[in-house]
């Protein structure tokens, strides 16, 4: 692995703040939104205090990589990759403009302001983690009747469609399609099934080339003047499971290029998922940091630097 950049945890741009996301400081440009990219990562619903090196950009990066590759599937709302920061000039007026930071070239993007659906799109090729809690429990996933005799890890004969709410604080919570049908009506309820379901299935085949099974993703949509569009972030190790094929086992959990060393720190530090968060140790953001380059490079063929 290449050098690291210093950590980005937050930004204060002399920009309107849109909205600040666990990860993710968003700013309005007018009819467009700068996203930025922090190194911020959150776990049991909590940001911990130190950030994990080049995660922001292996986001952005890995998002504009699959935005671009599905674009036929479904439009979305990537405008410009702000690889040299004076492309912002394109979008602020010169009397706005302020000495740009270099930290934006490669962890941001402009995209597209659209009206945000408040659902999760949640697509599960495999039974894994929540899902898989509940199918021991009560042998659904999401309220739906599944087969008998799954075992942990095991690949769906079919990928579900599984969102849930989209909250604000604390855990999501699923949504029959009755109620998502309720929340945005029964054409937009149509639309971001078919469309997350085929962007689940295209990715996971390409992906399966690469050497990685994507066990399962979310993904958020938006419209613009009523057309739907992808939005946010794509196919990231945050947003998906990302399993590699040579070590795949059914039966038990699946080692994976996200944030996993995360969570079993925490677990085993005895931390009550309570505040104060603890500081992970610089072991476990080396782990968790050589698990993001390496879900990149290996989807990519790309090194980051």
């Amino acid at each position: 692995m290449n050098a690291i950049a210093p950590v980005l945890m937050t930004t204060d741009l002399p920009l309107p703040l849109f909205s600040r996301g666990k990860v993710r400081d968003t700013y309005d440009l007018g009819k467009q939104l700068l996203i930025v990219a922090t190194d911020r990562i959150s776990a049991f619903d909590y940001v911990l205090p130190n950030g994990i090196p080049d995660k922001g950009l292996i986001l952005n990066r890995l998002s504009v990589f699959w935005f671009r590759k599905t674009s036929q599937l479904v439009p979305n709302h990537l405008l410009e990759v702000v690889d040299d920061v004076h492309a912002l000039d394109t979008y602020i007026s010169e009397e706005n403009r302020f000495a740009y930071p270099s930290y934006l070239a490669g962890r941001s993007m402009i995209v597209t302001k659209a009206k945000r659906i408040p659902i999760e799109c949640v697509v599960r090729g495999y039974i894994a983690g929540s899902a898989w809690a509940e199918y021991q429990q009560r042998g659904t996933v999401c309220g739906v009747a599944m087969p008998a005799g799954l075992k942990q890890s095991q690949k769906l004969d079919a990928p579900i469609f599984t969102p849930t709410t989209k909250a604000e604080s604390g855990h999501d919570e699923p949504l029959s399609k009755d109620k998502v049908k309720r929340l945005v009506g029964d054409v937009i309820a149509r639309q971001i099934e078919e469309k997350s379901l085929a962007i689940y299935e295209f990715a996971s085949e390409y992906a399966l080339t690469k050497g990685i099974i994507i066990g399962d993703t979310k993904m958020e949509f938006g419209t613009v003047d009523g057309k739907l569009i992808l939005i946010d972030e794509l196919l990231t190790p945050d947003s998906s499971r990302f399993w590699d094929t040579a070590l795949y086992k059914i039966g038990g959990d699946q080692p994976s290029y996200d944030k996993q060393p995360v969570r079993d720190w925490l677990v085993q530090s005895g931390w009550d998922q309570k505040p104060p968060v603890p500081a992970l140790l610089p072991d476990v953001v080396e782990a968790t940091t050589r698990r993001y380059h390496q879900a990149y490079e290996k989807l990519t063929d790309l090194k980051l630097r």
